[in-house]
C-alpha cells in the first residue's frame, strides 16, 4: 500500500500549511510508515492511505515518487 506523509522538515517546526512537505512511502500500515521514518528528523503531521482513484490522480503529478525505505 502507498501512504502519503505530510511533514515539516524539522522536528522543532510548527505545522504551517505553506511549509508542509509530502512524500509517498510504501508500507503495510501507518505504524510501519512511522517506524520506517523514525530515524529522520521530521515532524510528521499526518499519514494518509492513498488508493483507488486518488492514487491514480496522485500518480499523474510530476513529483510523485514512492520512497522504498527498509
Amino acid at each position: 500500500m502507498i501512504y502519503k506523509v505530510y511533514y515539516q522538515e524539522k522536528v522543532t517546526e510548527m505545522p504551517v500549511r505553506e511549509n508542509t512537505q509530502t512524500m509517498y512511502v510504501e508500507a503495510t500500515s501507518e505504524r510501519e510508515v512511522r517506524k520506517k521514518l523514525s530515524d529522520r528528523p521530521f515532524n510528521i503531521e499526518h499519514i494518509q492511505l492513498v488508493e483507488g482513484e486518488y492514487l491514480e490522480y496522485e500518480r499523474q503529478k510530476e513529483y510523485f515518487e514512492v520512497l522504498e525505505i527498509e
